[in-house]
């Protein structure tokens, strides 16, 4: 079941409001998210460390990949395009790296600051096949457009 992004992002805003720490941000929208469905196995942010690198950020779940540069997997892609990665099969995307063996599949969306440069990406992973649709892609990027307004550099 889609969780109710519009209720979500109510309830992040709201608990971010008068935060200005872009980590204590990260990981309550991590523990959010997670939390509201039982599709999301591993939620949480990967940032712009270096030119062309992701370090692992606040995450829920079990461990992740610590560095993933920007040609290599999902999060990389979303990195290196600044477009959303809706994988169905993540075992059918070239390049995927198997953090997790039990990943099934997973949806990437870049948090980009006022000038359009991503400086994170929100990584989440299923268990399930094509667990992510449309209706999952338009609530995701909505928190992730709030949060690149407000917290990026």
């Amino acid at each position: 079941m889609t969780p109710d992004y519009d209720e979500l992002h109510s309830r992040i805003r709201h608990l971010l409001e008068g935060e200005d720490d872009w980590v204590s941000a990260m990981a309550t929208v991590a523990c959010e998210l997670h939390h509201s469905d039982d599709r999301f196995h591993w939620t949480g942010f990967y940032r712009v460390v270096s030119e062309r690198m992701l370090a692992i950020g606040p995450y829920q779940g079990s461990h992740g990949c610590l560095r993933i540069s920007f040609d290599r997997g999902v999060c990389g892609a979303a990195a290196r395009t600044g477009e959303t990665q809706l994988v169905e099969d993540v075992h059918a995307f070239e390049g995927h790296i198997a953090c997790s063996v039990t990943t099934q599949s997973e949806i990437v969306v870049p948090v980009k600051d006022e000038e359009g440069e991503v400086f994170a990406v929100l990584d989440i992973d299923s268990d399930l096949p094509a667990a992510f649709d449309e209706r999952d892609q338009e609530g995701l990027e909505r928190i992730c457009g709030w949060l690149g307004e407000r917290y990026g550099r």
